[in-house]
């Protein structure tokens, strides 16, 4: 369980420092991009995901060896972080292809061309709504297995609320300056920043759990509900 505990925090920090890093590169060049710049970011953004995955694999883990009573709401999350990966990476695919079509560096694969176009709704509401499942499932699950802190089960429902706010945005227009719109920076950037942080603030929290459950005592946890249920 200690290896399991280490290496899910330490995913959730690393994807944590790549995303970040990830996210300067697209403000590091007013205008169109060049290829070099669109095409380290995507790998950045492959290596993030792939921590992504560990660290919620490993959350998943932990929080099912201490409690019985969440195991839909593990379910849903983990269905839920597994699309939001998956969109994440198709995103990501759409981005580079723009690249690989033209490399010239005189496209924005951001807002240039049909990809771009489709990828707003993908950055925009559809991760929004993925973000949304996947944090409410996880922090019931988090409050209800009560081997974390309360806050970062209440933080995540807060963050889920905020992400669900923005789904409506894709019927206020495309453009990227304005805050509320399908490919709005409030919407893109910062709602979708958001999750990044609670994954910071998860691994934190792994990180600072002195002791595992013993196993007798989860048994003795799971024991009556499977008693109840019979």
């Amino acid at each position: 369980m200690r290896e399991v505990r280490g290496l899910t925090a330490v995913a959730g920090l690393f994807a944590v420092i790549v995303t970040v890093a990830t996210i300067a590169l697209y403000f590091a060049h007013a205008g169109a991009p060049p290829s070099g710049n669109v095409l380290a970011r995507t790998f950045l953004a492959l290596l993030s995901f792939a921590a992504i995955i560990v660290f919620m694999a490993g959350f998943h883990h932990l929080l099912s060896t201490v409690t019985a009573e969440a195991t839909f709401a593990l379910s849903l999350s983990r269905n839920a972080g597994l699309l939001f990966v998956a969109v994440g990476l198709f995103a990501l695919c759409n981005e580079a292809g723009v690249v690989f079509a033209d490399p010239s560096g005189t496209v924005d694969p951001t807002i240039d061309g049909p990809l771009a176009a489709a990828n707003m709704l993908a950055h925009g509401s559809v991760k929004r709504l993925l973000t949304a499942l996947y944090l409410v499932s996880v922090s019931h699950a988090v409050l209800q297995s009560r081997a974390f802190p309360s806050w970062l089960g209440w933080l995540g429902l807060a963050i889920g609320a905020v992400n669900l706010g923005f789904l409506p945005s894709l019927f206020f227009g495309t453009d990227p300056t304005h805050f509320y719109s399908a490919h709005g920076w409030g919407n893109s950037a910062l709602a979708g920043s958001l999750i990044i942080w609670w994954i910071l603030a998860a691994s934190v929290c792994v990180l600072r759990r002195s002791t595992d459950v013993p196993q007798s005592e989860s048994g003795r946890t799971k024991h009556p509900q499977s008693s109840q249920a019979g």
